[in-house]
C-alpha cells in the first residue's frame, strides 16, 4: 500500500506562504536595525565610560 499525502487547499496553501514573505519581511526589518542598535550600545557604553574616568 502506497502512502499518498492528501493535496492541502489552495488557499491555505497561499496562507502559508503570504505569511512565510510576511516573517521573511520582519525578519529582513530587524537585521536591518540590528546596526543602529549595535552603535546606539556601543555609544551608550563609551559614555558610561567616560562618566566613569571623569567623576
Amino acid at each position: 500500500m502506497a502512502w499518498t499525502t492528501p493535496r492541502q487547499d489552495p488557499d491555505r496553501t497561499r496562507r502559508r506562504l503570504q505569511l512565510l514573505a510576511e516573517l521573511a519581511s520582519a525578519r529582513a526589518v530587524r537585521q536591518r536595525s540590528r546596526p543602529q542598535r549595535q552603535r546606539t550600545e556601543r555609544l551608550r557604553q563609551l559614555i558610561a565610560t567616560r562618566r566613569r574616568v571623569a567623576g
